[in-house]
């Protein structure tokens, strides 16, 4: 009888063991939602990560926390709002965020793992960094090895065409943050992105017998718009169905919400903005293809049964909407992003619930069994993996500006304040009515009250968000 008894102990503890789970964290650059084909795109071609969405649980209410790469970065790996941690620039992984808060890989490598970083997942300049092969704001507490992309960006062989800042087409390209795009010559592994697939899968196969935490940063579609010229083919430019243009469209916006690069300042013909269109889902497709090398080896290596997979990208991008173009802005497109997370032996699912990049670290951290400081701002999305149907939040929160101008999203509402005291404007839409935000109702009477209320719960929100590691508010 006691024999018996061992047998159903020691059965009992094998099924309630936590699995351990390897982790493959991609992360693309300037990624909107609008141009993945599982979040809805008929244009843009995304076969891997739409494979990947229809294989894991896809969240369709996921925002970052600052719409610009190195605040953003940050704040979802250290899992604090950048308030918290007063990181609002373009700053390393560690400056900030302090030596007493460990980072998600960190935890992880603490805790036996093998953590590699390929390319860029804190913040680089692109394309800088890419071009000199460095390391960017990189933080080396994060991991046992690292690997930098190097490549030539805008100078990298091929057909060549500037569509910002040159109305008279005389510039061919530039250099810097601005919209240069190149069909290139050459194959894939010319680019920091087919670079990147190449060593992450050398990773995979060294390491497929050890427990690791591989983040895999892919730059595209972050300007320039580069990639090989077969990308470019499916996507010609003439074929490009721009954003409505609405008269007056910005006579109801702040001053400080018209983005910093629009269609007018970058002095923009129509073609020009079709061809950046047309370039920035070339690039995309060309990432895509990157990402489905990485999952490949993946199940090359037999490995899909014990890592969890996860692909994002850390803010989304304008492409004409209200003729705004890139990030910084707290509108939809700039701010919403694509989430996707595959836990073996999980459902495929939908997920609707208001989700925060901030979620991640405590959310994979749970479900590979790994304890967090209580501190961390992120919440956990494991509940949503089991029930799709499960709220997580009834909001999120995004901020811009140097910590100065606020988004609260709601289901039904966006909010955009500017400044604490609202003294430089403030917006207002309904996200049910009017999607694509063009009717800002903050000054309308009718919905004076639904303002107050917001303006209220920023306040509260921004107590929670100035809380440190130590669950004190900042003065």
């Amino acid at each position: 009888m006691k024999h018996i008894f061992f047998f159903l102990l020691v059965a009992l503890c094998s099924c309630t063991q936590k699995k351990e789970y390897n982790v493959l964290f991609i992360i693309s650059d300037d990624l909107t939602a609008t141009a993945v084909g599982a979040y809805g795109s008929k244009v843009c071609r995304t076969p891997n990560i739409d494979k990947l969405a229809a294989e894991g649980v896809r969240y369709t209410k996921a925002y970052c926390q600052y719409p610009v790469c190195g605040p953003s970065r940050a704040s979802f790996m250290s899992g604090y709002y950048p308030h918290a941690t007063t990181t609002f620039g373009y700053v390393s992984g560690r400056d900030n965020i302090g030596a007493e808060r460990k980072t998600w890989s960190q935890l992880f490598k603490e805790a036996g793992y093998f953590t590699a970083r390929v390319s860029k997942i804190f913040h680089m300049g692109i394309p800088i960094d890419i071009e000199r092969g460095s390391d960017g704001k990189d933080d080396p507490a994060s991991w046992n090895e690292k690997y930098n992309s190097k490549a030539l960006e805008w100078q990298t062989r091929g057909e060549a065409e500037l569509v910002q800042g040159n109305s008279d087409g005389t510039i061919e390209r530039k250099g810097g943050n601005v919209m240069t795009i190149v069909k290139a010559e050459g194959d894939d592994l010319v680019h920091a992105d087919g670079q990147a697939a190449e060593k992450a899968s050398e990773l995979i196969r060294k390491h497929k017998d050890d427990k690791f935490f591989l983040a895999v940063g892919m730059v595209r579609p972050h300007v320039p718009f580069v990639a090989p010229k077969s990308y470019f083919d499916p996507y010609p430019f003439a074929n490009i169905v721009l954003p409505e243009k609405v008269e007056n469209d910005w006579d109801d916006i702040p001053e400080r919400g018209i983005n910093y690069v629009t269609s007018v300042n970058g002095e923009m013909s129509i073609e020009q903005q079709q061809k950046a269109v047309a370039a920035y889902y070339a690039s995309v497709s060309f990432m895509d293809a990157q990402v489905g090398k990485v999952l490949n080896t993946l199940k090359e290596e037999g490995l899909e049964d014990n890592t969890i997979v996860i692909f994002t990208s850390d803010h989304g991008f304008h492409l004409g909407e209200h003729d705004f173009w890139m990030k910084v802005s707290l509108h939809e497109e700039s701010v919403r992003i694509p989430l996707i997370i595959k836990i073996p032996g999980e459902e495929p699912a939908v997920c609707n619930s208001l989700v925060e990049l901030i979620d991640l670290y405590p959310t994979i951290a749970e479900s590979a069994g790994l304890e967090y400081s209580e501190h961390l701002q992120g919440k956990s999305l494991v509940k949503t993996i089991d029930d799709p149907e499960y709220e997580v939040r009834n909001m999120a929160f995004s901020v811009s500006q140097g910590g100065k101008t606020f988004l609260l999203r709601t289901d039904e509402w966006a909010y955009i304040q500017y400044d604490e005291d609202a003294k430089s404007g403030m917006e207002l839409f309904d996200m049910e009515k009017d999607p694509k935000q063009y009717t800002n109702l903050a000054f309308d009477p009718e919905y004076e009250s639904i303002v107050d209320d917001f303006q209220q719960r920023l306040v509260e929100k921004l107590k929670e968000v100035r809380a440190n590691d130590l669950g004190i508010a900042y003065d």
